[in-house]
Order: structure tokens, then sequence, then C-alpha cells
């Protein structure tokens, strides 16, 4: 199962990339856990200058912009 972390403020942004990666996850039948993270320490943590920000399995893997559905699927293939 992979640990996914949509970091932000909490804005639309934040809300819509966590909904994507959960719809796609389940249209892919990958087992997640999604989370979101708001604290701002946590952010500076893993170096994130601009939200929306996702990490998996405490990697940071994008940021800055909502994620497209077709790179949401190769992460989610990456074992």
């Amino acid at each position: 199962m992979k640990t996914i972390k949509v970091l932000g403020s909490g804005c639309a942004k934040c809300t819509k990339t966590a909904e994507l990666i959960e719809k796609v996850a389940q249209e892919q039948g990958v087992a997640v856990t999604v989370s979101k993270e708001t604290d701002p320490q946590v952010m500076m943590a893993y170096g994130v200058m601009s939200t929306p920000a996702v990490v998996i399995d405490e990697q940071l893997i994008h940021s800055g912009s909502v994620p497209q559905a077709p790179q949401i699927k190769e992460w989610l293939a990456q074992p």
C-alpha cells in the first residue's frame, strides 16, 4: 500500500489533488492511503516551495500544480 500525502494550505487545488489521486487509485485498483498535510513546517521539511505538493512513501514527487491523471497513473504504477 502506498502512503500519499498532499501538502498545501487546504485550498481548492490541494483538495482537488487529493480527490483526483484517490479516484485514479481506485480506478487502477491500487491500495493507497491519502492524507492532507497543512502544517507549514512539514512542507518546509520536504523542501516544498509551491503547493499543492505530492509525497509518495516519503518522497516528494510533484509540486506547484494539480497533477494530471496520466501522471498519477505513472506514480501508482511504480513499485
